[in-house]
C-alpha cells in the first residue's frame, strides 16, 4: 500500500477522482456524476443493497415522517409533491464526524427540496458513505446507497432543473444560473439537462467557485457556522493516495448515519 501524505488543495480542478479501496473496485463503471468543462464528481459500499425489480416503489403517496416506510431505494417515478407552504424544512445530517444542519430552499427550489425531503424520509441516505473529497473544487460528495460509488444507478428517475435558465453547451455540458461558496448543499448531475437524481455534495471551501463557470448544479440548502466547522473537519481528513483513481480521499470512511427532516 502506498504511503499517504497530506497536501493542500490544488489550484486547478481535476477530473474523475475517487477514494477508498471499495470504491476502486468500481472504477470502470459510468453512472450519475457531475460532468462538464473539466469537472467530474462521482462514489464503494457499507452494504450492497439489492436492486431487484420487486423493490421498485410506485410513489403514489407522501413518505411517512417517521421513516416507517423506509428503507426504499428504487422508484418508478419521482416522488409526488409533499411540501407545505409556510413550513421551513431543515435537513439534519448525523455523520460520523458530527451533525450538519442545512436549511432547505423550499420557495426558490421547491422540486429539488421536495425530492431530497422525500428520499431522506424513505431512508435513502441513511448508513451511506460520503465517498469523495475533492479539495481542488472544494466538495464532499455522497448520496449513492446501492453501491456507495459514483456508479450507483440512482433512484430510478431524474428531477427537473429549476432556479433559473439552463443551456446546453457545445461540449454537451450544461450551464446554469448558480454560483457557489462554502457551506451549501447541492445536487450532483450528469452532463444533460434535467439530470439530477439523488447524489449530492457539500461545498466546503472557496475553491468551489471554480464551478461557477458551469452554474448548473442545483443549489438548495445552506448550513450555519457549526455545520461549516464539521465540513472543515471532514476536508481536513483528506490525504493523498496515489493508488486511488481520485488521487486521494479521507483518511477513514465518513459515514452518514441518517438524514432527518425537521419542520418548523
Amino acid at each position: 500500500m502506498a504511503s499517504k501524505t497530506r497536501r493542500p488543495a490544488p489550484s486547478a480542478p481535476s477530473a474523475s477522482r475517487r477514494y477508498s479501496p471499495r470504491t476502486r473496485l468500481l472504477a470502470g463503471v459510468l453512472a450519475v456524476v457531475m460532468v462538464g468543462s473539466g469537472f467530474a464528481v462521482g462514489i464503494a459500499s457499507i452494504t450492497n443493497r439489492g436492486s431487484s425489480t420487486t423493490d421498485v416503489l410506485v410513489p403514489t403517496d407522501c413518505p411517512a415522517h417517521d421513516k416507517s416506510d423506509a428503507p426504499r431505494y428504487r422508484f418508478d417515478a419521482r416522488p409526488i409533491f409533499c411540501l407545505s407552504s409556510g413550513i421551513t424544512y431543515t435537513a439534519v445530517f448525523d455523520t460520523s464526524e458530527g451533525e450538519i444542519r442545512f436549511t432547505l430552499d423550499r420557495i426558490g427550489m421547491p422540486e429539488t427540496t421536495n425530492n431530497f425531503v422525500a428520499l431522506a424520509r424513505y431512508g435513502y441516505y441513511d448508513n451511506t458513505l460520503l465517498f469523495r473529497i475533492d479539495p481542488s473544487i472544494g466538495i464532499i460528495q455522497g448520496g449513492a446507497p446501492t453501491t456507495n460509488d459514483w456508479s450507483d444507478p440512482g433512484p430510478g428517475y431524474q428531477i427537473p432543473d429549476e432556479g433559473g435558465t439552463f443551456h446546453r453547451l457545445a461540449n454537451e455540458g450544461v450551464s446554469g444560473p448558480f454560483s457557489y461558496e462554502s457551506g451549501q448543499l447541492v445536487m450532483a448531475r450528469s452532463s444533460g439537462l434535467n439530470s439530477s437524481g439523488a447524489q449530492f455534495f457539500f461545498t466546503t471551501t472557496e475553491s468551489v467557485s471554480l464551478l461557477d463557470s458551469q452554474g448548473s448544479y442545483l443549489l438548495f440548502g445552506t448550513t450555519d457556522n457549526a455545520g461549516q466547522s464539521v465540513l472543515d473537519a471532514m476536508m481536513d481528513l483528506y490525504v493523498v493516495d496515489p493508488d486511488s483513481p481520485y488521487g486521494g480521499g479521507p483518511s477513514h470512511e465518513i459515514v452518514v448515519r441518517s438524514v432527518a427532516i425537521v419542520e418548523g
